[in-house]
């Protein structure tokens, strides 16, 4: 176990270096003319895999579809492999993944939620169930502290559906609707690539889509929130935005669009500059269309992001005004390692890749 944690201790130093305070001196680096890209395929059978997390660049985790986690490394075996069964009957279905800087914990989607603490060596332990006809959890993660963590899930009642953690993951905690934001009937989370969810430092933000398309932002670990509007598109159930990140406290995007008409691709995409209040719609009417994940690159100065989805892969070198696709390979999430090299995760299927 000690191993696996010094891998995860390793991990979160790297995405540590990500997201700089825009009040310090950012690297300056030129953006990013690519040359090429190598994709690595890695097959995984039988599970749609939509949470990852790189351990480093030789090993990524996973948690998928059919109750499958594992680690793979990139010469195609596996540190580990195991498909989780609840009571024997139940096989759960996972979206989320997150790591507190030492262990790893799941989360399903479906009554009933199940988050697992994952190990290596050990039994993994449950540490938070919920039973609702409703419930539908979409998206995890933990800050930088490894202490604070944080789930969303869709409205079981007139609010988000959002557990925190205090300790490491140990005990979770649902908030109560008198603490959160009200959600109209139809807006909701998508558990599209566990990308939902952005964290810099205490402050936290995390996208809606269906009849609304907001941001719910909190800069005290999820005690107090703000709601923001946004103009992407939005008021049908698979519209909205599907993924967000921001690369410093004020300099953030998000992206999506409609999941049944995947080549459409207006308002689909929008940037702040001002910690998510107020947000712009970029590259409109052109490409990228539907996309499930976004991401910065690491120390790119908020300039180079890469976006992911079934119809392929786009690429951005000026923070997102415009955008060139780069592969019609279809892949879920993209998690980055640093400037040159990403995992990948798809439908039966993880991906690294390389950038040249």
């Amino acid at each position: 176990m000690k191993r696996f944690s010094l891998i995860i201790l390793v991990v979160f130093i790297l995405f540590s270096c990500k997201k700089e305070n825009t009040s310090k001196t950012l690297i300056k680096h030129s953006p990013k003319v690519i040359e090429k890209i190598n994709i690595q395929e890695f097959k995984v059978d039988s599970s749609s895999i939509r949470a990852i997390l790189p351990l480093s660049k030789k090993e990524v985790a996973f948690a998928g579809s059919h109750g499958k986690v594992g680690i793979l490394k990139d010469d195609g075996s596996f540190v580990y492999l195991k498909k989780i069964k609840f009571n024997d009957s139940i096989t759960p279905h996972f979206r989320s993944l997150a790591t507190n800087n030492k262990d790893l914990f799941a989360l399903s989607i479906v009554n009933p939620a199940l988050l697992y603490k994952i190990s290596e060596i050990k039994d993994d332990k449950i540490v938070y169930t919920e039973e609702h006809e409703k419930v539908f959890y979409d998206s995890m993660k933990f800050f930088e502290d490894g202490i604070h963590g944080i789930a969303v899930g869709d409205p079981t009642e007139n609010c988000p559906s959002i557990i925190t953690t205090e300790n490491g993951g140990e005990n979770w905690t649902k908030l109560p609707c008198s603490q959160l934001p009200k959600f109209e009937d139809g807006e909701a989370f998508f558990a599209a690539s566990n990308t939902n969810i952005a964290i810099v430092n205490r402050t936290i933000w995390i996208a809606s889509g269906g009849k609304k398309a907001r941001i719910l932002k909190s800069a005290d670990y999820g005690k107090t929130w703000e709601v923001f509007n946004t103009p992407i598109v939005q008021g049908d159930g698979p519209q909205g935005i599907y993924s967000i990140d921001f690369y410093d406290d004020n300099n953030g995007i998000i992206i999506g669009g409609n999941y049944a008409k995947p080549n459409d691709n207006c308002a689909n995409k929008a940037i702040t500059k001002d910690g998510g209040k107020t947000w712009t719609i970029v590259a409109d009417n052109v490409n990228p269309n539907y996309k499930s994940c976004v991401q910065y690159v690491p120390n790119s100065n908020g300039k180079e992001i890469f976006a992911v989805g079934k119809t392929g892969i786009s690429y951005s070198n000026d923070g997102g005004m415009t955008w060139n696709d780069i592969s019609n390979e279809s892949y879920y999430s993209i998690s980055f390692v640093d400037r040159n090299t990403a995992w990948l995760s798809g439908n039966n299927k993880l991906g690294k890749l390389i950038l040249k």
